[in-house]
This record gives C-alpha cells, sequence and structure tokens, in this order.
C-alpha cells in the first residue's frame, strides 16, 4: 500500500513541537516504496543516546496508527544515508 505523503507530512507537523520543546527538531527526508519514512534529527535529536527510543516508540508508532502504509521509521544523516543508531553502543 502506497503512504499517502500528504497525510505523513500532516502528521509529522503534529509531532514536531514535542521535539522542538526539548531543543531538537526533524527533518522529512522521504517514504520508500516498502513504507519505511526517512527523518533526520536534528538539535538535540541528532546526538541524543534516547533518539532510537524516540524513534520507534514515539514517531514510528504515532506514525503506524495514523498513516496507512508506513512500515518504520529511520533515522538518516545529513546526506541521507541510513544511521546504525547501535554502532556507538558498546555496553563492554
Amino acid at each position: 500500500m502506497a503512504v499517502n505523503e500528504e497525510l505523513l507530512k500532516k502528521v509529522l507537523e503534529e509531532i514536531r513541537p514535542n521535539l522542538q520543546a526539548d531543543g531538537g527538531d526533524m527533518e522529512y527526508v522521504g517514504v520508500d516504496d516498502e513504507g519505511v519514512v526517512k527523518l533526520e534529527l536534528q538539535g538535540a535529536c541528532a546526538g541524543c543516546p534516547m533518539s532510537s527510543l524516540t524513534l520507534s516508540m514515539g514517531i514510528e508508532r504515532i506514525l503506524k496508527e495514523h498513516v496507512p502504509g508506513v512500515t518504520r521509521v529511520e533515522q538518516v544523516n545529513a546526506s541521507g544515508e541510513a544511521e546504525d543508531l547501535y554502532d556507538e553502543y558498546a555496553p563492554f
């Protein structure tokens, strides 16, 4: 199912003030044919260790509830390449 980008952008605009309240922001990069939404986190969100949680339990959950066809949300860097959110995590 194709994602309605107009609806997607509207829902993202409703989410944005929550990120801005904590000094962060997001930029919509695009959505692929499989329903994967690509976002660039900015400001305080860009370097936050909780950004993966914000994406999965916050933004992704809301988008899946309100925008048919969304399957996942993926963080990308400024050049549009997907970032591996677990590269920096080294518990031991």
